[in-house]
């Protein structure tokens, strides 16, 4: 039997939630969540009492000094993500951490270094990888069924007030780019491999966010592929796709279209058939959410395999930061630099 992985939370907001209910579901698989920890000590509390998590915190690094974590799963805002992944690296935990990975390329490198230099492992909860639709449809992809990929769209266009459960969102100068583009960039690179070059639009469609809240990008795959990436919070279209990402690939042999209810469509030598991706709905889930909500689940579970095969994840450290020098390439090709005081 596997040894037990004693777990700390960092971070009890929105969507930890989803993290701390995955995390449970683990339980029967070795990992007991010891510790949460929050700067707000109702949140901290609250989550301990919902849980059953016998020690909650509002300072990490009084965590760390007191817990014998054997992994860390942090999930707060991305101006944070720095030093508590350093904290937690100092202390030699293993540490997932939330996206956006960081607040820019430089801190992601910064990141990157520590965790090699430390060796200890270090992931990206980039969790729309596992999915259910598009894990099936990045088999597909790699099984050949549609022979060589030459073009694809993935789009992430909705209406949803995003606002009002991260209201925090509307105040970042970087927004829907760093927060939701990187997922959707991210989809397209496991489809498509890795970019030789992109270009970039930016718009401010809503008044009350600050930064943008759509992003188009295009992008040119050094396989000779061609990727459109779009994501947006500003679309007025019904019915309404939220939470799902749209995709469509296009091979020399056939194409794969994804629709709205987690349908995925695949046309191979002239015969589509239809497959039906919808995940299922867990106990603590609820739809719309469950799609995103059961790719936590299956992100935790591969994270605790992987660390126990000693093995990177998926979506290690070194991975992700492909990751997000294709955020960093839109916000240059769109004149979105970071100012430098």
């Amino acid at each position: 039997m596997a040894e037990r992985v004693a777990l700390g939370m960092i971070g009890c907001g929105f969507f930890a939630q989803n993290h701390l209910n995955a995390w449970q579901d683990l339980k029967p698989e070795g990992v007991d969540i010891v510790a949460v920890c929050d700067v707000d000590p109702e949140r901290a509390r609250a989550a301990a009492e919902k849980f059953g998590v016998p020690r909650w915190y509002t300072d990490a690094a009084v965590m760390f000094r007191a817990e014998q974590l054997g992994l860390v799963d942090i999930a707060t805002q991305m101006q944070s993500h720095l030093p508590l992944v350093k904290l937690a690296l100092s202390h030699g935990v293993p540490t997932i951490i939330q996206k956006p990975f960081g607040q820019d390329i430089a801190e992601v490198r910064e990141m990157v270094a520590a965790a090699r230099a430390q060796n200890t492992f270090l992931a990206v909860h980039e969790n729309f990888r596992f999915q259910k639709p598009l894990r099936r449809i990045a088999e597909i992809v790699r099984s050949g069924a549609i022979g060589t990929p030459t073009w694809a769209r993935v789009s992430f266009r909705t209406g949803y007030d995003i606002y009002a459960g991260q209201p925090y969102l509307a105040e970042q100068q970087r927004f829907v780019l760093i927060d939701l583009g990187v997922h959707v960039l991210d989809v397209a690179r496991v489809l498509l491999g890795e970019v030789e070059h992109s270009t970039a639009e930016l718009q401010r469609r809503n008044p009350k966010a600050r930064g943008e809240d759509t992003a188009t990008m295009l992008l040119r795959h050094t396989s000779g592929a061609v990727s459109v990436v779009e994501c947006t919070y500003g679309s007025r279209r019904l019915p309404d796709s939220f939470p799902e990402t749209l995709i469509e690939v296009e091979g020399d042999k056939g194409a794969i279209v994804s629709r709205i209810g987690n349908k995925v469509e695949v046309t191979i030598n002239g015969r589509m058939e239809v497959l039906d991706e919808d995940p299922a709905v867990l106990p603590w889930a609820e739809r719309p959410w469950h799609v995103a909500q059961e790719s936590v689940l299956a992100t935790n579970r591969h994270m605790l395999e992987a660390l126990r095969a000693g093995r990177p994840a998926a979506t290690s450290a070194e991975d992700n930061l492909k990751t997000f020098a294709l955020v960093e390439a839109a916000y240059l090709a769109a004149g979105k630099v970071k100012p430098q005081a």
